[in-house]
Parts: structure tokens; sequence; C-alpha cells
């Protein structure tokens, strides 16, 4: 499994440096380091903000797309980076709340296991209060227009809402909730940044 593992990891650097550019097969390969070497062999079980550290390296597709498309990584795909940083403690804590049991047989210090139910919402609350402020950046920018910022704005204040709703109702239902919620989030806010692009050619 293992040599497998490298295996596709060097065969992905090598398609990506040869069909696109060096920096974007950089950053793959650092991606992939990243999340093997650094999150799952040491921060899953070593620190409950280990979803918050390498959340970094699914972060880092848009990074890579920037850089085969325009052989750098600007400001907007700093902000795309960011955006999924700031998702991924909510989605996964979503996820967590209603597996606690489960993490804390496996060791695994996941936020619900450390703090607790209720501070682990607390924090879902505000890292998406964040999210939602962070993912607007597009706009002044210039990268996106009226057609982003609108679905921002909407998609964002549903997330908000999901994560206020959760943290009154303790039922596993709501917590699900926000989880499925946050992955269709993503999508459409994705689909949005397209969308206005295709908008405006």
């Amino acid at each position: 499994a293992v040599l497998f593992g490298i295996a596709l990891g060097g065969l992905g650097f090598v398609v990506m440096e040869v069909f696109t550019n060096l920096l974007a097969a950089l950053l793959t390969l650092a991606a992939f380091a990243f999340y093997v070497l650094v999150y799952t062999a040491v921060l899953k079980r070593a620190t409950p903000l280990n979803i918050v550290i390498g959340g970094a390296a699914g972060a880092v597709p848009p990074l890579a797309g920037w850089a085969a498309v325009t052989g750098q990584v600007g400001p907007s795909a700093l902000v795309l980076f960011g955006i999924i940083v700031l998702w991924t403690p909510p989605h996964f804590w979503a996820l967590s709340l209603n597996y606690r049991d489960d993490y804390g047989r496996a060791n695994i210090p996941m936020l619900p296991v450390i703090v607790g139910e209720e501070e682990t919402k607390r924090q879902i609350f505000l890292h998406t209060l964040a999210l939602v402020a962070f993912s607007v950046l597009l706009y002044p920018l210039g990268t996106a227009g009226l057609v982003y910022l609108v679905s921002a704005l909407a998609l964002g204040a549903l997330f908000i809402y999901y994560a206020v709703r959760m943290w009154r109702d303790p039922s596993p239902k709501a917590t699900s909730t926000l989880f499925r919620y946050s992955i269709l989030y993503l999508a459409l806010l994705f689909s949005a940044v397209a969308a206005d692009g295709l908008s405006t050619v």
C-alpha cells in the first residue's frame, strides 16, 4: 500500500509537470506530502487542531489549478485556498460530533472529544462566520462579480442558519444536516465562481 501510494504521488507529479508546469506540480506534491506526513502521521493523533492545520492540504487544489493556468499563485488563488481552510473545521467537526465516541475509543483527539459538544458547536459557529466573511473577498479583488457576491452571501447565510440551529438543537439530525449542507455549500460556492466567470465572457 505504501509503495502504491508513493507510485501514485510520483505519477501525479509527472503528469502535472508534463501537462501544466513545474509550479503546479510542486504544489500538488507538497499537498500530497503534507497530508500523508504531517496530517495523517503526526497531527491526526497529536492535537485537536488536526483539522484546522491539516485542512491546508485539502485546500491546495485551487492553488495548483491557478498555477497550472497562470504559472503563478495570485491573491485570488490564496482567497480560494483560504475558503477551503476555513470551511474544513465546521465541515469535519460537524461529522465528528456524531462520531465522538468512536474517535474517543480510537484515541483520536478530535475537538468534541477534547472540549465537549458545546464548545465544538461554538467553534463551528465562529469558523462559519469567518468563512462567510472571507468568501466575499473575491468581489473586492475583482476576480468575481455580483453573481458570485450574491451567491456567496446567500449560501453563507444558510450556512450560518444551520450552524445556529445545530447549536440550539442537541439532536444528531441537526448536526448531520449541517454536515450535509457544508458539502453542498462548497460545491455551489465554487460553481458560483465559474458561473460568474462565464457571465462576463
